[in-house]
């Protein structure tokens, strides 16, 4: 239990760390250093004997993309002399230039977001991880890719973001649409959580791309409503249903709401916050991401509403398929959910309602950063 503890606690740092440095280089050492804490949390502590894959799986593809953002930071100290992003801001860099440069950044974000097609490891990394794991990578981890393109591509390569959009609203909606159909084709439990992530990353990654002030408000807010309600997730069938019955096959559960009704209602909740119904703080983070590319591009706003759709099919009929029917003939009845349980999902589900309901109390404090990146203010 100490070293679990002291990973998390490192990660957790170096996590705060990736947030707050205002150096490119600085950026990339800790971007690249959660690596090692995850590594060995997926690796050690992980849920069977796929854990060893899945760490490394997780390693290798993350560091190999990060090797080109590595180079794209020393050609920038090369040419600029310095690493300050501050600096960098101020120093007019060409188009040929910032193509290239762009497309290293790009390429190490891409398979954090993760974006099809460097998606492979998140999956499996979701679905061995120990539950704690699972949560800080679906809450955090993933993010790290959000912050880097509104933080580096969106301020520093403006003319190659503006000329590589269709490109990526393209690679985003091609993501949406495969990630919601492989959800639907999934039996493990954290791995049907995993890709609907997935899916929802993509709007995130439409938003951010729409140069609209609406959609990259929307992408930041859906950023952290999935924080919100995918960790919501993991804590209900990783950790509340796999501590009871030790499987993650879907096929095994069935009727859970006959023995555990406290959680099944919980668990609809937060199924419904996963497909992003009103009241919630993902249906005002989608709606706001899905105007934002409207207003540059109708037919990838209405592509990217089909994840609407897509998430709806997947979200209900994996609530049908564990809470209702005959009880399963494979399970004992057990217990509902805990008083520890209960008190770890509540915070989640006021958090999800109460930015639902008011999401100015987190608009009005990013709404000037997000003008700044999009007008020179004076």
């Amino acid at each position: 239990l100490k070293y679990f503890l002291i990973s998390f606690l490192l990660l957790e740092t170096l996590q705060i760390a990736v947030f707050v440095v205002l150096d490119l280089l600085l950026f990339y050492i800790f971007f690249e250093s959660v690596l090692i804490p995850l590594f060995l949390v997926v690796g050690i502590w992980g849920a069977s004997a796929a854990r060893i894959r899945a760490s490394f799986l997780l390693f290798l593809y993350t560091l190999f993309g990060s090797l080109f953002m590595l180079l794209a930071i020393m050609v920038i100290y090369y040419n600029v002399g310095t690493t300050d992003l501050q600096l960098i801001s101020l120093y007019e860099i060409s188009l040929e230039s910032q193509t290239l440069l762009w497309l290293a950044f790009f390429l190490s974000f891409a398979i954090k977001t993760p974006l099809v097609p460097f998606h492979i490891w998140l999956p499996r990394a979701h679905a061995e991880a120990p539950l704690a794991g699972s949560i800080l990578l679906a809450a955090i981890i993933l993010k790290l890719a959000t912050y880097g393109y509104l933080r580096i591509l969106l301020p520093i390569f403006p003319d190659a973001t503006s000329y590589f959009s269709p490109l990526i609203q393209t690679i985003a909606v091609i993501t949406l649409i495969y990630s919601s159909l492989a959800t639907l084709r999934q039996v493990d439990l954290k791995a049907y959580i995993a890709y609907s992530s997935v899916a929802h990353m993509a709007v995130v990654v439409l938003g951010i791309f729409s140069n609209t002030i609406q959609g990259i408000e929307g992408a930041i807010l859906l950023s952290i409503a999935h924080g919100f309600v995918s960790p919501a997730l993991f804590i209900c069938v990783g950790g509340i249903l796999y501590n009871r019955y030790h499987t993650r096959i879907i096929l095994y559960y069935r009727g859970m709401a006959l023995f555990m009704p406290v959680f099944t209602i919980l668990f609809f909740l937060f199924i419904l916050f996963n497909m992003g119904v009103p009241l919630s703080l993902n249906w005002v983070g989608e709606f706001l991401s899905l105007a934002g590319i409207f207003q540059r591009s109708p037919v990838m706003a209405v592509l990217g509403a089909s994840g609407i759709v897509f998430s709806a099919a997947y979200s209900i009929w994996f609530y049908n398929r564990i809470s209702y029917g005959q009880f399963s003939q494979y399970l004992e009845p057990s217990k509902d959910i805990s008083r520890r349980e209960f008190l770890l999902l509540l915070p989640l589900l006021l958090a999800t309602v109460v930015f639902g309901v008011l999401p100015n109390i987190l608009l009005d404090t990013i709404h000037f950063s997000v003008s700044t990146l999009l007008y020179n203010i004076y």
